[in-house]
C-alpha cells in the first residue's frame, strides 16, 4: 500500500511540468563543479556551482543519471562522478585507481556505442583519453579550484564550450537507456505488469538518525531474509520502473527544502495527497513549529481547519486520499514509525476532533498556539522537545490522525511536568482533559465528560479537590498580597496524589488568613465557595488519587483558578452586595 501510493504520486508529479522531478532512470544530484571541454576535447574550464559564503555554500542541482548503488568493487556512474572515478585522480592514495578511471570510461563507450550518440560522447572521450588531471592541473587560472576539488574527491559534472545544454547529461540524455531487457523479468508488485525486474532498490536519504548516504526501505542483504531461492529485491519483485518511481518521490518528499516533510520526535514524517489540495499546504501547521517568519501559521490553520463546512479547509476537494508516513532509522535500513492514509475529509474531522478535545478556557494573555510542538514541550522537562521520550510524539500523531486513544504515557508525563513546576498551564489542562474525554469516549463510560470552563456539577473527587486547592490558594494570596510563594508553591504536589496527608493542615490555615480579611463580604463568598466545592466532597478524604485523578485534580485547579480571575473584575461589586 505505502509503495503503491508513492508509485502513484510519482505519476502525479512526473504529469506536472512545474514539479522538476527527475525523469525515470534520472536524478536530481548537487554537483558542485562542471569541467569545460571544447569540441576535440580539449580542457577550457572548471566552474563551480555552489552559491553562498564559506561553509554555507550549496552546489546546484543538476539532472544526471541515477547514481549506481555502491556496495562492494569498482562501478563507475553514468557521466558524472567523483574525481577519482571522472578523471583518475588519486587523493586518497588507492591502489585500484586505474580501475575506477576505466570503469568510467568503458562504462560510457559501452552506453554510447551507437550514432548519433557516439559523436555526442567524442569529445570526452578524447579528454579522458589524453590526461585529463595533467591538462587541469597545467591551466593556470583553474589550480587553485583543483586544489578544493581535488582535496574533497568531489563529484563532477561534464560541458561541451558552446552547447546550449547545461552538461552533456542534459545533451545525451535521450540516448541513456533506463530498461535492459535482458534482466530477469516477473510480475511487478506495484504496477501488476511483467517487467524486468529491479535487483536492489536506491537508497533513501533524508532520514533523520539514519546513514548520511542514504539507507534501504526495502532491502533482503542476509540469506536469512531471502525465500525461494530468490536473492536480494527479488524476493519483492518491483520493476525498475516502480521502483525508480518510489524511491525518486520518496528522496523528493524527504529533501531538505521540502515542504512536505516534518519531524515528529524521532519519526521523519513526510505527507502528501493524491491530487494537489490546499489541505497540503497547511497541514505541517498542524505538528510542526510554526517558522520565526509565520508565528501565527498554526492559528491560521486551526481557523481555516473550522471554517470548512465539510472537510475542514476552505478549498479542499473532500474525497481526495492523503497519506502520512513516519519513518526512522533502524541500523542500515529505515522502518516505518506509522502509515496513516484516507480522505482528507477524514483526516480535517479527525484532527478537528483532536483540537476538540484539547480545548480549555485560556487566560486572556494567553497567546494561542495549537501545533504538536507546544503540547510536546508543556510535557518536556525545562520545556525542551528533545526531553520528551522519542517514541511519544509519534504515538500521539497515530492518536490523532486515526482518532484513537492517546497514549498513557501523554497522561504520565503532564503529571509529571506539573508536579515539578508546581504549576498548572492552559494547555497541560488541556492535554489532560484531552485524554480523559476520548478515553471516556472511547470506553463508553459513566464518568462524566470534562468540559471546556468549570463545571460546578462534577462531582469526582479529584475535580473537587483541585477546585478546593484553587480556592484555598487564592484565600491565602488575598489574606496576604503580594507573597512571593503559596501553598501550591509548597503543596502542589502532596495534595494532588495524598490529599489526606495535606488539606486538614490546609483547612486549619484557612481559618487563620479568613480572618485577616477586612472585607466582609469578600470573606462570606469565599466561605460559600468553600462550601459549595465541600457538598460534593466525601466525608472521608481520600489518602491517595489515582493517575487519573489527579490529571482530574489538575484541571479542577485550573478551571477554579480561571473563574477566580474572570470575576476579578466584578469584584467591587460582588463584595458590596454581600455587605
Amino acid at each position: 500500500m505505502i509503495l503503491q501510493a508513492l508509485y502513484e504520486y510519482y505519476q502525479r508529479k512526473a504529469a506536472d511540468p512545474e514539479s522538476n522531478i527527475a525523469p525515470e532512470g534520472f536524478e536530481w544530484k548537487e554537483i558542485p563543479f562542471v569541467i569545460v571541454i571544447d569540441n576535440d576535447g580539449n580542457f577550457v574550464a572548471l566552474e563551480d556551482t555552489r552559491e553562498g559564503e564559506g561553509k554555507k555554500k550549496k552546489a546546484k542541482p543538476i539532472l544526471v543519471p541515477a547514481a549506481e548503488k555502491k556496495t562492494v568493487g569498482v562501478k563507475a556512474n553514468l557521466l558524472w562522478d567523483n574525481v577519482e572515478y571522472a578523471v583518475g585522480a588519486n587523493p586518497r592514495n588507492r591502489d585500484d585507481i586505474d580501475a575506477r578511471k576505466n570503469s568510467f570510461y568503458k562504462r560510457l563507450t559501452e552506453i554510447f556505442e551507437d550514432e548519433p550518440s557516439a559523436s555526442l560522447i567524442a569529445p570526452l572521450l578524447a579528454f579522458l583519453a589524453n590526461n585529463p588531471v595533467e591538462q587541469i592541473t597545467s591551466h593556470e587560472p583553474s589550480k587553485e579550484l583543483w586544489t578544493e576539488v581535488f582535496e574533497s574527491n568531489a563529484n563532477v559534472v561534464f560541458r561541451v564550450a558552446g552547447s546550449s545544454d547545461p552538461t552533456l547529461c542534459a545533451t545525451l540524455m535521450p540516448y541513456v537507456s533506463v530498461t535492459d531487457q535482458a534482466k530477469n523479468s516477473g510480475i511487478c508488485l506495484i504496477s501488476g505488469k511483467k517487467e524486468p525486474i529491479a535487483r536492489l532498490n536506491a537508497s533513501i536519504k533524508g532520514v533523520r538518525g539514519a546513514q548520511s548516504s542514504g539507507a534501504a526501505l526495502v532491502s533482503f542483504n542476509l540469506k536469512a531474509f531471502e525465500s525461494y531461492g530468490k536473492t536480494q529485491n527479488y524476493n519483492a519483485s518491483m520493476s525498475d520502473n516502480a521502483a525508480f518511481a518510489y524511491t525518486t518521490v520518496l528522496n523528493m518528499l524527504l529533501a531538505k527544502d521540502s515542504k512536505n516533510k516534518l519531524q515528529i520526535g524521532d519519526a521523519t514524517t513526510v505527507f502528501w495527497s493524491q491530487k494537489k489540495d490546499a489541505f497540503e499546504d497547511v497541514f505541517p501547521a498542524f505538528f510542526a513549529f510554526p517558522p520565526k517568519d509565520d508565528p501565527d501559521a498554526d492559528v491560521r490553520a486551526v481557523k481555516a481547519l473550522y471554517d470548512g463546512v465539510y472537510t475542514g479547509h476552505v478549498g479542499s476537494d473532500e474525497a481526495t486520499k492523503f497519506y502520512v508516513l513516519g519513518l526512522a532509522p533502524n541500523a542500515a535500513r529505515i522502518s516505518v514509525r506509522f502509515w496513516h492514509n484516507g480522505t482528507i475529509q477524514e483526516f480535517a474531522e479527525k484532527i478537528r476532533q483532536h483540537f476538540d478535545d484539547l480545548q480549555i478556557i485560556r487566560p486572556p494573555k494567553d497567546d494561542k498556539h495549537y501545533a504538536l510542538f507546544w503540547i510536546l514541550s508543556a510535557m518536556a522537562q525545562e520545556g525542551k522537545v528533545d526531553n520528551v521520550p522519542p517514541n511519544l510524539s509519534g504515538q500521539i500523531v497515530r492518536a490523532v490522525l486515526s482518532g484513537s486513544l492517546y497514549p498513557a504515557t501523554m497522561l504520565q508525563q503532564t503529571i509529571r511536568r506539573i508536579r515539578a513546576t508546581q504549576d498548572v498551564t492552559r494547555t497541560q489542562a488541556g492535554i489532560l482533559k484531552a485524554y480523559l474525554n476520548r478515553y471516556y469516549r472511547i470506553h463508553s463510560t459513566k464518568e462524566k465528560e470534562i468540559t471546556v470552563a468549570l463545571d460546578t456539577s462534577n462531582n469526582n473527587q479529584g475535580y473537587r479537590l483541585g477546585r478546593l486547592f484553587a480556592v484555598l490558594e487564592k484565600i491565602q494570596e488575598e489574606a496576604n498580597p503580594g507573597l512571593n510563594a503559596t501553598i501550591r508553591d509548597r503543596f502542589y504536589g502532596a495534595a494532588s496524589s495524598s490529599p489526606v496527608t495535606v488539606f486538614p493542615q490546609l483547612l486549619k490555615l484557612k481559618n487563620h488568613h479568613l480572618a485577616k480579611l477586612s472585607n466582609v463580604g469578600r470573606k462570606v463568598n469565599l466561605e460559600r465557595m468553600l462550601a459549595d466545592i465541600f457538598d460534593g466532597i466525601s466525608a472521608d478524604m481520600p489518602s491517595h488519587l489515582a493517575m487519573e485523578d489527579q490529571a482530574r485534580f489538575a484541571i479542577g485547579y485550573y478551571h477554579q483558578r480561571q473563574e477566580l480571575f474572570t470575576k476579578s473584575s466584578s469584584k467591587n461589586e460582588s463584595e458590596n452586595q454581600g455587605e
